[in-house]
């Protein structure tokens, strides 16, 4: 997961490690993001961002980020990423990603403790034409996983 984040004028991207699913209605997601960060003080500013899932083939893109500091450079320019507009939050989306989330900080009573942000999707992106979805997630200190097989059970969920 790549997290998005634009505070007077700039934008900044990142990957993100540790993030949850937390509620589907309303829509709800958990992220860590550590206060060393530049996009921790953006994402406490601006209250919110965009949550975009990368694709196996930007891994090399996506470690780049993750080795750079948005503080002095511009890491969609200098590491090829686009930054497309969002619908609902001023936070790029990254339009090479296969997903995309626009996300509205709602809760921050664990920030301080814990640098953990409670995000609402406000808007959600998805590439349609796309068969095989090979997304990348960080599992941390240089390691990554690519989504492998799907397996679908009954469900009484709608």
């Amino acid at each position: 997961m790549l997290l998005a984040t634009a505070h007077k004028g700039r934008s900044n991207v990142m990957p993100m490690s540790w993030h949850l699913m937390m509620e589907f209605e309303p829509p709800l997601v958990g992220c860590i993001v550590s206060n060393r960060n530049h996009s921790f003080g953006m994402l406490k500013a601006s209250r919110e961002c965009t949550l975009n899932v990368p694709q196996a083939e930007l891994l090399g893109k996506v470690v780049k980020c993750g080795n750079a500091s948005g503080r002095s450079m511009d890491k969609f320019a200098k590491f090829g990423l686009t930054a497309a507009a969002a619908a609902r939050v001023k936070a790029p989306l990254v339009a090479e990603c296969y997903a995309n989330l626009e996300c509205k900080l709602v809760d921050t009573r664990l920030v301080e403790k814990y640098n953990f942000f409670v995000l609402r999707v406000v808007k959600a992106w998805i590439e349609r034409p796309r068969t095989r979805r090979r997304t990348i997630h960080h599992l941390g200190w240089g390691r990554f996983m690519i989504a492998g097989k799907t397996v679908k059970t009954s469900s009484r969920m709608r």
